[in-house]
């Protein structure tokens, strides 16, 4: 049994690059299966499972790949031969549903089982299957939760998705690149990684237009074609470093961004008193005193992401004053509390609002990653608090953050991960 145990209390300082997007990388790998071609993706964060994860079940579909360097990746889609991913590589992470749109696209097949990935509430495939249903595909959920698409023509049509769902959004796109004629996804998504799957997507000839806006229209092509491409940097890594440099008082260039992405994160660090220096690929965060109270509320992009709010609500927790923390996004996103609270946090949930009364320092202590973004905000926390933390389940810190111990410790960290026995094993448990 892995854990990280940090010696906390002590100020980040230095700077830190910040690796390739996940969420862009995890739309653009399947997107490689529509070229039928050979793709270079540079700036991957290779070292994560989720990407490891992707990367085999490019293999499992008969696409060959080959690691070019620690951030670099050949695909060579010209050998998938299947529209089949199992159940055993999809019940890691929910991305894997990406792969319905990209082989509907190549295919017009696709039997993906339904996917996995952290627990933060319902997460229904409704709009993926309203849009492919627009452009003519016929989708039933099978036994075993598999999702079986097929379309003779996939045909350009309008798409209006009810709610504002980058999964969706995504899916959609990967669907629609090479049906015939136009589709129009409206109330679609606007992520960096949304532009950014636009844009690889036209990097390998297709038309693609609006990204970045709630409308986007897709005018659909015969081929596709290889392309280079390098992804942009993670908007929720840098978010993280950011706020654990607030969190310890310290001063931390994070280099290797694109600040525009960070705006709504920049905004409510400056709200608590830190200041936050933008240059054009970089971003300096400095805190020298106690942090101050902020309001926050989860939004799509351009608002404040829910996959910032955990790690947000560390810095609020040693705020001084009350600060209320409103989750619009998802249900099951406050699992976290319980663990903060166990360090001395005083933080109350009622539904999907928080309200987080300042303490002046947390304590270290056992504690667990419940999920991705959790186990980023324990990392956090152990970085602030006085004394030793000691944070189990950190698989789901792997599935998201490249190098974390080694980058931390960079920044002058005192932090390790370490293998521990397992009590049941000890006990002789089954």
């Amino acid at each position: 049994m892995e854990k990280i145990i940090i010696n906390g209390g002590t100020p980040l300082r230095g700077e830190v690059e910040i690796s390739g997007a996940k969420n862009a990388a995890l739309a653009i790998i399947p997107a490689a299966i529509l070229s039928q071609d050979v793709c270079v993706i540079e700036n991957l964060p290779l070292s994560i499972s989720d990407v490891c994860i992707m990367m085999k079940i490019l293999n499992q579909l008969g696409a060959r790949v080959k690691i070019i360097n620690k951030h670099t990746i050949e695909i060579d889609a010209r050998s998938v031969n299947s529209y089949v991913i199992s159940n055993d590589m999809t019940k890691h992470l929910r991305a894997s549903y990406y792969f319905i749109g990209a082989l509907l696209g190549r295919y017009g097949r696709a039997k993906v089982a339904l996917p996995g990935g952290c627990y933060l509430g319902p997460r229904p495939i409704d709009q993926h299957i309203k849009g492919f249903e627009a452009l003519g595909a016929t989708v039933t959920i099978e036994e075993n939760a598999i999702v079986n698409a097929k379309a003779e023509n996939l045909t350009g049509s309008p798409v209006y998705l009810d709610m504002v769902s980058v999964g969706a959004t995504v899916n959609v796109l990967l669907a629609a690149v090479k049906a015939t004629g136009l589709t129009v996804i409206e109330n679609a998504a606007k992520e960096p990684h949304i532009v950014d799957l636009a844009n690889f997507l036209n990097s390998m000839g297709a038309d693609v237009r609006g990204a970045g806006t709630d409308v986007i229209k897709v005018r659909g092509v015969e081929n596709l074609h290889g392309c280079t491409y390098s992804i942009i940097p993670d908007q929720i890594e840098a978010g993280t470093f950011m706020v654990a440099a607030a969190a310890t008082k310290g001063n931390v260039l994070i280099k290797n961004v694109i600040p525009k992405h960070l705006e709504s994160i920049s905004t409510k660090l400056v709200e608590c008193g830190a200041e936050v220096e933008e240059f054009d690929d970089a971003v300096r965060v400095s805190l020298g005193e106690r942090a101050g109270k902020c309001n926050i509320k989860t939004m799509p992009h351009p608002g404040f992401p829910t996959d910032m709010q955990p790690q947000m609500a560390v810095l609020l927790a040693l705020a001084d004053g009350t600060s209320i923390i409103s989750e619009s996004i998802w249900s099951n996103r406050f699992r976290y509390v319980e663990q903060l609270n166990r360090m001395g946090a005083s933080i109350k949930v009622d539904g999907q609002l928080a309200v987080v009364q300042g303490v002046e320092q947390l304590m270290g202590a056992p504690v667990k990653a419940d999920d991705l973004r959790a186990g980023a905000a324990m990392i956090i926390a152990g970085l602030a608090a006085s004394g030793t933390t000691e944070i189990e389940d950190i698989h789901h810190i792997d599935r998201g953050y490249e190098d974390v111990v080694a980058k931390f410790s960079s920044l002058g960290a005192t932090i390790k991960r370490e293998l521990r026995p397992d009590p049941n094993e000890l006990n002789g448990a089954s």
